[in-house]
């Protein structure tokens, strides 16, 4: 049996600020790829797929490889943050647990030693474990470029099937997440074929907070976020609202998770079928619903 072929030919440099990546991308143009983790970048180029001339690891610009949390302003995690340095940091176990459990469900332990929490998102991977709490939390995507910085929301920065909002001659330099609400809760929930290590056939995240009770509402406010199920990873905006809208029953988290299940856009590949992926969004759904309004002591859920 033939091996693999190796990598292609391409130049290495070590960039150390942010504005020599921007010059190089733009003296390269798309004969360049960044380099953060390099866990999807070095198998495309040895699968044949990229075929860059100038590889740019940006692991040396200034802050990107840090994670600063603050009360008031929230969490900032540089975009060449180690998964596994994000789920094992002391203030996001704390504070953005969320955020953790999704960090830890990517791929395997040693395989997060090296990934990012930036080439996760930048890949735009319907798949992306660490998606469903971006737009659950709120995250900003702090983009440098050629005259300065820009933000955008994690709802606005997946454009398609490995599509970012992010031009050529940009750097994803960090992502922000807001401070939690008081007394918020999380669950990301993820199918695969193996209990780890794989790519998500289904990936759910749910999270809540307490909200001023208003009449008929469910005293909660919910966040549905859905990966491997649409051609980007999305928001279920109407189970969310029917979760809020009234109090908690077991009859209305089964109808919010119909209606989860209704809004994705799945489809027919190697790894599961359209119609088994819709179930599984239906079931992942309710089962972390019913958690996170338990947690909260919202309403009667019991079955």
């Amino acid at each position: 049996m033939l091996g693999r072929p190796g990598l292609p030919s391409f130049d290495y440099v070590r960039a150390a600020t942010a504005d020599e990546v921007i010059s190089l991308l733009h003296q390269h143009g798309t004969a360049a790829r960044l380099l953060m983790g390099g866990t999807d970048l070095f198998p495309r180029m040895r699968d044949g797929l990229v075929r860059p001339q100038v590889v740019i690891d940006v692991k040396g610009v200034p802050g990107i490889r840090e994670i600063e949390y603050d009360a008031q302003e929230g969490l900032t995690v540089g975009a060449a943050v180690s998964l596994n340095a994000l789920a094992c940091h002391a203030d996001v176990r704390a504070h953005f647990p969320l955020l953790a459990e999704a960090a830890t469900s990517v791929a395997s332990f040693q395989v997060r030693n090296r990934a990012t929490l930036g080439g996760n998102l930048c890949n735009a991977s319907p798949a992306a474990d660490t998606a469903p709490a971006a737009l659950c939390l709120d995250a900003r995507m702090v983009i440098r470029h050629s005259h300065g910085i820009r933000q955008v929301l994690a709802s606005e920065f997946f454009l398609g099937p490995g599509r970012a909002a992010l031009r050529a001659d940009e750097l994803l330099l960090a992502v922000r997440f807001p401070v939690p609400p008081a007394g918020s809760y999380g669950r990301y929930l993820k199918l695969g074929r193996t209990r780890a290590g794989d790519l998500a056939l289904v990936g759910v995240a749910v999270y809540g907070w307490p909200v001023r009770q208003r009449a008929g509402g469910s005293g909660a406010a919910f966040r549905i976020g859905l990966a491997s199920v649409a051609p980007v990873p999305m928001r279920a905006r109407a189970a969310e609202d029917l979760l809020a809208g009234q109090i908690v029953t077991e009859q209305v988290l089964k109808t919010a998770s119909e209606e989860a299940a209704g809004s994705a856009k799945p489809i027919d590949d190697v790894r599961a079928s359209c119609a088994y992926r819709r179930d599984m969004v239906r079931n992942l759904v309710l089962r972390g619903a019913r958690e996170v309004a338990q947690h909260l002591g919202q309403g009667d859920n019991r079955q």
